[in-house]
């Protein structure tokens, strides 16, 4: 029962801890209130980044809760394990020790805690897969997540726009900062440390949907769980698009919190699973805006992702 309740107990535990720290300091300006619930929070992806056996990286609208599904199936077939339980950290290590304890992050708080800041050092002795996606899809993921599902609290804290603020998505993604290039400094900070890794992999979203079961065998095989090709398989099937959202609908994976829950049942977009389309970024934006945007991927992005014109993607799972 620990194991099965674990991701909803650490949840409540985090935010009581929080409560009890911040609460007396009501008295400071906002500014120093989110100073220090940062801190509270890269303390806490400290603790878990020290304990893990693998980390999974990625800015948020990357295809990390598809993986997570993946991965949690995989792990459920593979060791016998119910299916509504989707994976957090260790739980599903606690159940079966041969499941490793898994650290999903954004890398959005631990700067602020480490003495190291931003420099991506602290990740160096851990086994660390990269997911990325094309800036623009992610861009465009984040408009809606900041629109539709993003608590308001959560937009002060990571400095988006700020609740009720009218912003259209041409303006998110081109000109503010929470947008295009919020994810593009971090692909860039990402890819400045990759020298000093010596066991990072990346995975292209792109990849990912393309060739799903070879993809995910090279993940499993780098964190040292490989897999056989039934059991790969069953993961990529379980994970699908149309799979996903009856998941969500059902509210399957209740007890891992907000991450596999729609906000508004009567709103597609509240979804977490909105689309998962690859370029579908271009619907959204008038042939002027898409050739700004790419121009601006062209010019600032790292070509190691292999997104902009002369970019060769590095380090592929598939690889």
């Amino acid at each position: 029962m620990r194991a099965v309740l674990r991701p909803a107990l650490d949840s409540v535990l985090k935010k009581v801890t929080r409560f009890v720290v911040l609460k007396p300091m009501f008295f400071l300006p906002k500014a120093e209130k989110i100073r220090l619930e940062r801190w509270l929070r890269g303390r806490e992806q400290a603790s878990k980044l020290c304990r893990a056996d693998c980390v999974v990286v990625s800015f948020g609208k990357s295809g990390r809760t598809w993986l997570r599904v993946m991965l949690s199936r995989f792990y459920q077939v593979r060791h016998d394990l119910a299916e509504r339980h989707l994976i957090g950290f260790d739980n599903l290590h606690l159940r079966n020790p041969a499941v490793p304890k898994i650290f999903f992050t954004h890398d959005n708080y631990l700067k602020d805690y480490s003495p190291q800041g931003d420099s991506k050092a602290d990740y160096a002795a851990k086994k660390v897969v990269l997911l990325v996606r094309h800036p623009a899809d992610v861009a465009v993921s984040q408009y809606h997540q900041w629109r539709h599902r993003m608590r308001p609290h959560k937009k002060a804290l990571n400095a988006y726009p700020g609740q009720g603020e009218e912003v259209g998505i041409a303006e998110f993604v081109a000109e503010r900062e929470a947008g295009l290039r919020k994810v593009i400094d971090f692909m860039n900070g990402w890819a400045r440390a990759m020298e000093h890794l010596p066991d990072l992999l990346v995975v292209r979203y792109e990849d990912l949907r393309a060739r799903p079961e070879q993809t995910l065998a090279g993940l499993l095989a780098f964190m040292g769980t490989p897999g056989t090709p039934a059991e790969i398989a069953e993961a990529v099937a379980f994970a699908s698009f149309d799979n996903m959202r009856k998941m969500e609908q059902k509210r399957t994976f209740w007890l891992s919190g907000g991450r596999m829950v729609p906000k508004d049942r009567s709103n597609p977009q509240s979804f977490k699973v909105r689309r998962g389309k690859v370029g579908g970024w271009r619907d959204d934006f008038s042939a002027a805006e898409v050739g700004r945007i790419e121009a601006l991927i062209e010019s600032e992005l790292a070509p190691v992702f292999g997104y902009g014109r002369s970019g060769e993607p590095a380090r592929a799972a598939s690889a």
